[in-house]
C-alpha cells in the first residue's frame, strides 16, 4: 500500500502548476484536505485570474507558534526530454520522478502528511501555513501577501520554515534577484545601405562591454564569503532581442539581465550604477523591473536548533537562489530555508525527490511543529 505522503504528493504533482496557468485546483485541493483536519481556511486572491495565495491556520491567532511555506507553482517542461509524464508520479527504484516533486510539492505533501498526525485541535500556539502562488518567476504571490499582511497589521509567528529543496542543510541567507531591461534604440535603414542607419545591435554590443565591466567590479566586493560559494553580486545577461527583417538596419534591441544583490546591499544604488553606465552610450535607457529581497535570518535561532536533529550539518549556510523568505521576512519573521531534494535537479527533466528524504520531511514537519506549537 503507498503511504500517506506519498499518495499526497502523486495528486500534487497531477496538478500542472506552471506558472503560467491558474493554481485554483491544488489550491481548492489543499484547502479542503486541511479544512478536514481542522485549519481555518482562507484565500487571498490576487488581480490575476485564477492566482490566489492558501492560508491555513490553526492554534489560538496571534500566538507566537511557526509559519510553514511552499509555492504551489511549478517551472514549464516544454522542450525537455523527460522519460515519463512530467504530471504523473513515478517511483524509478528510490527516487520520485516528477514535475515539482522537489521543487517543492514534496514538502506540501510532507506537510499534509504531518498535519495528520497531530493533534491540530489541541495545540496551544498558531500553527500558520501559507502556500504561495508564483514563486517561479519572481516570488509574486508571498509580495502580494505581505503587502496586504502589512496593510492589515496582521502578525506572523517569529519562526517561518520553507521547505524548499535543501537536501537538508540549514539555509539562513540567500542573495535577492532583480529584474533590469535595457533598450537600445538605433535608425532602421535598407540593409544595402546600412550607412544610413543606426544598428541598434552593434549598440547593443557596447552595452554588453559595459554590463561585464561591472560584473567585473562587482566580482571583487566580496561579503559574507563564510557563507555564499559566490560572495559577490552575480549578474546575468539572460536575453538579447533586435531586428525584425534581414534586409533591415535594426532600430532596437532589448536586453534583458538579472542579477543578485547580497542582504545590506541597496537595490537602487546597483541599478543606479547600471544605468549611468550604459546610458553614457547615448540611445540607450534603463529600466528596474521584479525586484526579490535578499534574505539574511541570525544564527542560532530556536527554529535551527529544532532542525539541527535533521540536519545533514549542524550549522546554517546560504541558499545561491532567492524564496518567498525574502518577502516573508517583512512580516519580522526569521526565516529559515530547509527540506526534501536537491536543488540541482529541479527544473531539470525527470526531477525527482528521493523517497527517504520525503519520509523524512514528516518527521521534520511534526518536530518543528510540536517544538513551536505544543
Amino acid at each position: 500500500m503507498t503511504a500517506p505522503v506519498e499518495a499526497h504528493l502523486a495528486d500534487l504533482v497531477g496538478f500542472p502548476t506552471v506558472s503560467d496557468r491558474p493554481v485554483d485546483g491544488i489550491l481548492s485541493w489543499l484547502a479542503e484536505r486541511f479544512e478536514g483536519l481542522g485549519f481555518r481556511i482562507e484565500r487571498l486572491d490576487s488581480p490575476s485570474p485564477g492566482k490566489a495565495n492558501l492560508v491555513c491556520t490553526a492554534g489560538p491567532p496571534g500566538t507566537d507558534g511557526v509559519l510553514l511555506s511552499g509555492h504551489m507553482d511549478v517551472v514549464p517542461v516544454d522542450g525537455q526530454p523527460w522519460t515519463s509524464d512530467p504530471f504523473k508520479l513515478t517511483r524509478v527504484g528510490q527516487r520520485l520522478v516528477g514535475r515539482g516533486a522537489c521543487d517543492m510539492k514534496a514538502f506540501l505533501a510532507a506537510t499534509l502528511a504531518a498535519a495528520a498526525q497531530l493533534p491540530i485541535r489541541e495545540l496551544r500556539k498558531e500553527l500558520m501555513l501559507v502556500f504561495t502562488h508564483d514563486e517561479e518567476v519572481g516570488c509574486l504571490g508571498s509580495a502580494q501577501l505581505v503587502r496586504r499582511f502589512l496593510a492589515e497589521g496582521r502578525p506572523v509567528p517569529s519562526a517561518t520554515l520553507i521547505g524548499e529543496p535543501t537536501s537538508f542543510q540549514i539555509f539562513r541567507m540567500h542573495p535577492g534577484h532583480v529584474v533590469v531591461q535595457i533598450v537600445c534604440r538605433g535608425r532602421a535603414a535598407h540593409s544595402s545601405k546600412p550607412d544610413l542607419g543606426d544598428n541598434a545591435i552593434r549598440l547593443a554590443l557596447r552595452v554588453v562591454e559595459r554590463l561585464e565591466a561591472i560584473a567585473e567590479r562587482w566580482r571583487t566586493d566580496i561579503r559574507f564569503p563564510e557563507l555564499l560559494e559566490r560572495p559577490f553580486v552575480v549578474m546575468n545577461i539572460a536575453r538579447i532581442a533586435g531586428g525584425g527583417a534581414i534586409n533591415i538596419v535594426p532600430d532596437r534591441c532589448v536586453i534583458d539581465l538579472g542579477f543578485r544583490p547580497l542582504p545590506g546591499m541597496a537595490v537602487a544604488a546597483l541599478f543606479d550604477e547600471i544605468r549611468a553606465d550604459v546610458e553614457a552610450l547615448g540611445e540607450v535607457t534603463a529600466s528596474l523591473g521584479r525586484v526579490t529581497p535578499a534574505l539574511l535570518t541570525p544564527d542560532g535561532t530556536e527554529l535551527q536548533g529544532l532542525l539541527r536533529a535533521f540536519a545533514v550539518d549542524p550549522s546554517a549556510r546560504a541558499a545561491a537562489y532567492a524564496t518567498d523568505g525574502g518577502n516573508l521576512q517583512e512580516l519580522g519573521t526569521n526565516t529559515l530555508i530547509f527540506g526534501p531534494g536537491s536543488i540541482d535537479v529541479a527544473h531539470r527533466a525527470d526531477e525527482y525527490v528521493p523517497v527517504e528524504e520525503l519520509f523524512r520531511c514528516v518527521d521534520v514537519v511534526g518536530a518543528v511543529v510540536w517544538g513551536r506549537c505544543a
